[in-house]
């Protein structure tokens, strides 16, 4: 008699597995369908027992990782036919996709994070399936956009540019930077972990006015999130990484950036922005910036007074242009 080892995450997997179908099932989910469905951006439990469903049901997961698709479906139970769609192969694996929904199967897609076809491969493969007249059904769930968005607290906000990934680097990036400066509405972007030092100094010097909401590691277990001026965007996070534990995580585990360029302040704010500080706190700010740059007198008025560095920096603006 032969013993196996028991999988430890059998009986929570089908624990789960039944919990979704109760959850999902009493909405009809046809075959010949393409349901792009939303996957963790980090955290597992973030994952919709819709989704869970859906990966049930499917007859074949098209996916941008087959093996980061694999450890997503093991860890549920589950094993299904996987098809690789990236951005080098989408055009012919719609193709296949197309094929599979003709036979009637239900074809879940996914990337390896969030929500498909946002700054992911999805948007080529849901434009040929619904070319060829087949229905594509959206199950949402985890985005690192909304995510970042819901902790930004952008008051001035009313919509939002999503940005993706700037160009990495020369002409194009200049003048995707230029960009962000003009743009007064709410922007969402991305960035990956090599180029943020270089995007910090390129925000410092095109938006020094503006707010910054820098997310890193969203639902993580190092998941850090600052909301500053981006003329302080260089001295105030040089700190973020010095958690006692940071090390010890693969540096392929840190994920991306989400960065949240907050509205332009509105003419009427920017003109009344030297009257909300107390009279006190004005005459410091006056009298540091007789003696030093904007930046370093900013800082240090915020020190002494605990006054909004956001407000201060555009009183200081103000006065500067005065004189």
């Amino acid at each position: 008699m032969s013993l196996t080892t028991p999988d430890p995450h059998a009986n929570k997997a089908s624990w789960l597995l039944r919990a979704a179908h109760e959850a999902a099932a009493a909405q009809d989910h046809p075959p010949g369908a393409l349901y792009v469905v939303a996957t963790p951006i980090g955290n597992l439990a973030d994952l919709t027992l819709r989704g869970i469903h859906l990966l049930a049901q499917a007859d074949c997961v098209a996916c941008e990782d087959t093996r980061h698709s694999a450890r997503l479906l093991h860890l549920l139970g589950l094993s299904k036919p996987l098809l690789a769609c990236h951005e080098h192969n989408e055009a012919q694996a719609a193709e296949r996709v197309i094929g599979a929904l003709r036979q009637s199967q239900r074809v879940v897609f996914v990337s390896d994070a969030g929500t498909p076809a946002v700054s992911d491969p999805g948007a080529a493969l849901v434009a040929a399936v619904r070319s060829a007249g087949l229905r594509v059904v959206p199950v949402p769930g985890p985005s690192a956009v909304a995510a970042a968005l819901s902790v930004a607290g952008d008051a001035n906000g009313s919509g939002f540019v999503f940005r993706g990934f700037l160009p990495a680097r020369g002409a194009q990036r200049q003048a995707a930077v230029a960009q962000l400066a003009q743009e007064p509405m709410t922007q969402v972007l991305f960035e990956a972990p090599h180029r943020m030092e270089a995007l910090r100094r390129e925000l410092a010097e095109q938006l020094p006015d503006r707010t910054v909401t820098v997310c890193k590691e969203l639902t993580k277990q190092f998941e850090s999130i600052h909301t500053l001026s981006a003329a302080t965007l260089i001295d105030q996070l040089s700190t973020e990484d010095a958690h006692p534990d940071r090390e010890a995580q693969p540096a392929h585990e840190r994920g991306e950036f989400v960065l949240v360029v907050h509205a332009a302040t509105p003419r009427g704010a920017l003109d009344s922005a030297a009257g909300e500080l107390d009279a006190s706190t004005q005459r410091t700010l006056s009298v540091l910036l007789q003696e030093l740059p904007v930046k370093q007198a900013v800082a240090l008025t915020a020190q002494l007074t605990g006054a909004s560095r956001n407000t201060l920096y555009e009183a200081a603006l103000r006065l500067r242009n005065a004189t």
